[in-house]
């Protein structure tokens, strides 16, 4: 079982350029749509949408290694890296699916804010604790790849 929660999404045409090579500004999306994967599968959606609470990225590096392509499906494996007192940070690999080699890795630190104040909120003991155990060996498959839409 992986340790890290996995997402798994398909590159469409239109995150590319005429050279079918996903535009960088694209990664901070798929990352961006795996933490949110991610945070669904902890146990920590709920809060935010039945509530004035809300996730804000207040920083994100992300590192290039290799460029991904048209119709790739993409591995992104997503783990908490460190817990703090009102923000998170999560590591994301990228990579395409079944291939060792990173595309790009990013570091991304959030923060818990009232929606309505916009201020920082301290992290719930349960969100702290759904963070640390994180969502091991869970899988949100996008692109059909598991289900043996490999092409």
């Amino acid at each position: 079982m992986s340790r890290h929660f996995r997402y798994y999404l398909r590159v469409r045409y239109s995150e590319c350029d005429g050279q079918k090579v996903v535009f960088h500004a694209r990664y901070d999306d798929y990352v961006g749509l795996a933490i949110s994967e991610f945070l669904r599968a902890a146990g920590l959606q709920h809060d935010l949408h039945d509530g004035n609470l809300s996730y804000q990225i207040v920083k994100q590096t992300i590192e290039w290694k290799a460029p991904a392509r048209y119709d790739q499906v993409l591995e992104l494996a997503v783990s908490p890296k460190q817990i703090g007192n009102t923000s998170f940070t999560m590591g994301t690999e990228i990579r395409v699916a079944d291939r060792e080699a990173l595309l790009a890795t990013a570091e991304t630190v959030l923060v818990l804010i009232n929606e309505r104040t916009m201020k920082k909120v301290t992290l719930f003991d349960d969100h702290r604790e759904a963070l640390s155990q994180g969502a091991p060996g869970a899988v949100t498959d996008h692109a059909g790849y598991l289900a043996g839409g490999h092409s």
